[in-house]
């Protein structure tokens, strides 16, 4: 597994675009990040993890319709690639083999 290149805020991210394609876009992108972190996320840092992320080629992305609301511009609408996939799938992989092995007593003395 190589996902050194991967930081956390791109894990994010990546899977943001996941779960809102195939609206995927930097602003609805910022929001589902501030909804499910209770943090600020500003649409700049957004857009450099996408750019970022589609360089290593876990994202890609297109171009979607003008609408009125953005004043005749288009989305930019991303998607996650087969690899970007695979990586997502051994970055949960990896998580959980580590939550699988903390003793129960131990969460416990957490909450």
């Amino acid at each position: 597994m190589r996902r050194s290149d991967l930081g956390e805020f791109e894990e994010v991210v990546l899977l943001a675009v996941a779960v809102l394609t195939p609206k995927a876009y930097s602003v609805v992108i910022a929001e589902e990040l501030e909804k499910e972190t209770g943090q600020i996320v500003s649409t700049g840092a957004v857009h450099a993890a996408l750019q970022r992320l589609e360089t290593k080629g876990y994202l890609r992305s297109e171009l979607g319709e003008a609408t009125a609301e953005r004043g005749g511009r288009r989305k930019r609408l991303f998607t996650v690639t087969a690899l970007g996939g695979r990586v997502l799938s051994e970055v949960q992989s990896v998580r959980n083999r580590f939550w699988e092995r903390i003793v129960p007593q131990t969460i416990l003395k957490w909450t």
